[in-house]
């Protein structure tokens, strides 16, 4: 047993899962630790057993979650998964991935009359932004999960965040958006637009001299000019943005929300969930527990490593059957990796022993079907 289950108290799962106050789950923590899976394990465990509408939003661009769900794609619009078995429990499972442009473009169009979002699909730099900027994704993430919640369709919405990271950024998105906006250089290039429409090239000009001439050359005229047309247009939006944007991180710090860290037994799959759960603590959000994944466990725990290896030796000395030392050597390979997974652990529930922890058996071949999902969801439930 890892400590996170011997000195930690244990997550209850299903718990989370059935209880109608939470309406949010969101999954974070490092790549490759298994986090999209157990979002989509979680969902579909909330639908079949628990019978709640749910909702499953990835943010990371892998395609594992369609395939496991047996969708051939998703996309920006919720899909409903069939084929599960919600007969008896009256639930819905539902799963969508983030398109950044798209979920930007349909702010644009709700926010906006349809002469002046043209003028903003237009602009290069809008274009450019809206599908390559470093931070967009994230805050678009903001967006979509403040859309969904807003809408009061779903019972409970999973979120699959990018590695911890870039998580970090999907909660840093509304202060970095509200600098950005009060930002010197920002009010700068609206100034033009708020001062009687004057071309962002002569305000600068006229205002800056040797200045300009420095931006244009570093930026190009053309850009700088993109720029200001693109701020101009935003500009009645901005409010709104920011907005919307402190409304749904004011809802992943209330009790409606429930973030689940996921790692793995390995220093720095555990050190990022670490991270991660100091900043959830200074921010006031809802730790609710550690999923701790592919944990290996020997057949007979109470057989130790250097006796295994002791009986494997006597064995041999003795004459007898080598494929019995073999499974003792192996036997002892797998103890001492548990052993090592136990030590690792135990860092996070050193400095974390308040928060509620299950711990999850490696399993023999990769989740790529909804029977695999339903597996991971009993493990994760522990049930």
């Amino acid at each position: 047993m890892v400590p996170s289950e011997d000195a930690a108290p244990r997550l209850d799962v299903d718990q989370i899962l059935a209880d109608p106050g939470v309406r949010i789950v969101v999954c974070c923590g490092a790549g490759g630790v298994g986090k999209t899976t157990t979002a989509a394990a979680l969902a579909l465990r909330a639908a079949e057993r628990h019978g709640r509408r749910t909702v499953v939003l990835t943010i990371d661009p892998a395609r594992r979650l369609a395939q496991s769900l047996g969708l051939s794609e998703l996309d920006n619009t919720p899909r409903q998964v069939k084929g599960i078995d919600v007969e008896d429990s009256g639930g819905e499972l539902h799963a969508m991935m983030l398109d950044m442009k798209r979920t930007f473009d349909d702010v644009v169009l709700q926010h906006t009359d349809p002469a002046k979002a043209a003028e903003i699909f237009a602009n290069p730099f809008y274009q450019a932004m809206s599908s390559t900027f470093a931070g967009t994704q994230e805050y678009m993430a903001m967006e979509k999960l403040g859309q969904l919640h807003a809408r009061g369709e779903w019972d409970l919405i999973v979120v699959d965040t990018p590695p911890s990271r870039s998580a970090l950024d999907f909660l840093d998105a509304p202060a970095r958006l509200s600098r950005f906006l009060d930002g010197r250089m920002l009010r700068l290039l609206l100034a033009p637009a708020r001062s009687g429409g004057r071309s962002m090239f002569s305000f600068v000009t006229a205002s800056f001299g040797m200045f300009s001439k420095v931006v244009q050359k570093v930026i190009g005229a053309q850009l700088l000019t993109d720029l200001s047309g693109f701020v101009a247009a935003l500009d009645s939006m901005f409010g709104g943005f920011r907005q919307r944007a402190e409304q749904t991180y004011r809802i992943l710090q209330a009790r409606e929300t429930a973030f689940l860290l996921v790692a793995a037994p390995e220093p720095d799959a555990v050190r990022e969930a670490a991270y991660f759960a100091g900043r959830l603590r200074s921010e006031r959000m809802p730790l609710a527990g550690l999923v701790l994944n592919r944990v290996h466990r020997p057949a007979v725990p109470a057989l130790g490593a250097d006796d295994s290896l002791a009986a494997a030796d006597r064995l041999e000395r003795a004459g007898g059957h080598a494929g019995t030392a073999e499974v003792l050597r192996a036997h002892a390979a797998l103890a001492q990796q548990a052993e090592r997974e136990r030590r690792v652990a135990a860092r996070f529930t050193a400095e974390f022993p308040g928060v509620p922890a299950v711990s999850v058996t490696a399993q023999p071949a990769d989740v790529h079907d909804v029977d695999g999902l339903r597996t991971i969801g009993a493990a994760v439930s522990d049930r």
